[in-house]
């Protein structure tokens, strides 16, 4: 399996596989990446594995001999301390900042969060960068200094993160294919100047209709993406047809709109079936990557309780809160037990899986592609840009408070 870092605004996310750590590299002083003492190491079986083929002592084990796990924490603990291999790290667009006390970290809403100490390398690097400082117009200059600083972070975790490094778009771009697609080949260029391969490298994108075009575009250059903010099954298959290397869906986000909104003509079909909104699309979606040969590799996220994780048995990544996780650990699973946990998602299903001549449909235009999102999609992808976009700004903000340093 490959292992991937992405980056995306509130709270750090880690995944250790089985093994231990053998890279002799220490962490750069500037960037502390550990996983919260509390939580136990975490080992990972191969994702066809069955239980009965594993030493399982609590439901933790029982899910990791599954599907993969990312611990969504903001916590940061002694790196050392953990020896687990980092299989899957996602931090965000921003990182710290000589105005921020240590051990504190920008949070919003979304999705994930990193902290580096205040004295970070990677920011004071980008300050002192004379391409940027160059520049005369303030909001070229401030990109700049965004875009430096992000990739010196992931440059960093590369070094000492086996796996791929996934670095968020910036949000503004989500309507502009070509603005994606420019943006994404200049923080190759960066990442290529301090000597990170694309081979390394996760880009992740909005799954608005030009987004997922962009994606298309770049996995046929080879260069790898990460399409989130997915929340229909159009969205889900056009980001698949795409051959987007990730597709992220928010299953709790979903649920919630169910409860308070109606008329999203999905969501009453899978209401109808007796099934929760968010973990049916997530149920399509693999059976539609799986039974049509797609490439992705599908991710869930916005999990809110154990039986949401049950219900995800043999999904690619689990994206879960440290509390369930916390709780999943210290289940006690008994010998008759161990063989009680059945996988809900696999190849072998989702050959059996039937799909409606309408879903098959090839996405290819815009406007069949805009209309069929329904009105769910439509808000929460909407909230989901406007929070990554407030999160850049203030980055920005913060980028223009601190600048010049002292030496410029």
């Amino acid at each position: 399996m490959s292992i991937s870092i992405a980056s995306s605004p509130s709270s750090a996310a880690l995944l250790t596989k089985r093994g231990s750590w053998t890279g002799s590299a220490r962490p750069p002083p500037s960037l502390l990446i550990p996983l919260q003492r509390s939580l136990p190491r975490v080992r990972v079986f191969a994702g066809n594995a069955s239980p009965a083929d594993t030493d399982l002592s609590n439901e933790l084990d029982a899910v990791l001999s599954f599907s993969e796990i990312v611990p969504d924490t903001v916590v940061f603990d002694d790196f050392e301390r953990h020896d687990g291999i980092h299989d899957y790290f996602i931090l965000p667009p921003f990182v710290g900042s000589p105005l921020l006390p240590p051990r504190l970290a920008l949070r919003s809403s979304w999705d994930f969060a990193a902290f580096l100490t205040p004295s970070s390398s990677a920011i004071e690097t980008a300050l002192a960068d004379s391409e940027c400082y160059g520049k005369e117009n303030s909001v070229d200059r401030l990109s700049c200094f965004s875009d430096k600083a992000l990739v010196n972070v992931g440059a960093d975790l590369a070094r000492f993160v086996p796996g791929r490094v996934s670095t968020e778009v910036d949000a503004r771009l989500a309507y502009d294919t070509r603005g994606i697609i420019r943006k994404v080949h200049e923080l190759l260029k960066l990442y290529n100047e301090v000597e990170v391969s694309s081979q390394r490298l996760l880009f992740k994108i909005p799954s608005t209709w030009q987004g997922i075009e962009a994606s298309r575009l770049l996995e046929s250059e080879g260069i790898q993406t990460h399409l989130t903010l997915v929340y229909s099954f159009s969205q889900a298959a056009a980001a698949a047809q795409a051959g987007a290397s990730v597709i992220q869906i928010f299953v709790g986000r979903i649920r919630d709109w169910a409860r308070n909104h109606s008329g999203d003509p999905e969501i009453e079909v899978a209401c109808r079936n007796g099934e929760d909104p968010g973990l049916a699309l997530v149920k399509k979606t693999y059976n539609y990557i799986h039974k049509y040969g797609h490439k992705s590799k599908l991710m869930a996220a916005a999990v809110r309780n154990k039986q949401d994780i049950f219900s995800l048995l043999g999904i690619d990544y689990i994206i879960a809160p440290l509390k369930i996780l916390q709780s999943l650990k210290e289940s006690v699973t008994y010998p008759d037990e161990k063989y009680s946990y059945v996988r809900r998602l696999s190849p072998g299903s989702a050959r059996m899986y039937n799909f409606t001549e309408e879903e098959l449909v090839k996405w290819d235009q815009q406007r069949s592609f805009a209309s069929a999102m329904g009105p769910a999609a439509e808000e929460l992808l909407a909230a989901g840009l406007e929070g990554y976009v407030n999160q850049t700004r203030r980055v920005e903000e913060l980028f223009g408070k601190i600048w010049p340093p002292p030496n410029v």
